[in-house]
């Protein structure tokens, strides 16, 4: 049994593209080829390529490792930091479960 691509809306595929292009970009104003990134970051080739595609097949996992070897993982860490909208319903005090329904 194969896995199951995931199925995004085209706007978040726009989302993916766009990080995997500003990915590249970081990686050639360091001038760094692919193959001296992807051996860094312990990765094949094709798969450094995807991720500068912004596929949403690769793990999210590998995509910190490209980070790291660029010297960008911090900005790993702005990823959901500013939560704006839960942030307004802690202060309105709407609850919200710790656990997503059963299905």
């Amino acid at each position: 049994m194969g896995r199951e691509k995931p199925v995004l809306l085209p706007k978040h595929k726009r989302l993916l593209k766009e990080l995997g292009e500003n990915i590249k970009l970081a990686r050639l104003r360091r001038k760094y080829s692919s193959s001296q990134v992807s051996e860094r970051a312990n990765i094949s080739r094709p798969t450094l390529l995807s991720i500068e595609k912004g596929s949403e097949s690769v793990s999210i996992g590998l995509y910190l490792q490209v980070l790291v070897v660029l010297g960008l993982e911090k900005d790993f860490l702005l990823i959901a930091h500013d939560d704006e909208l839960g942030r307004k319903l802690q202060d309105a005090g709407l609850s919200t479960k710790l656990r997503a329904p059963k299905k």
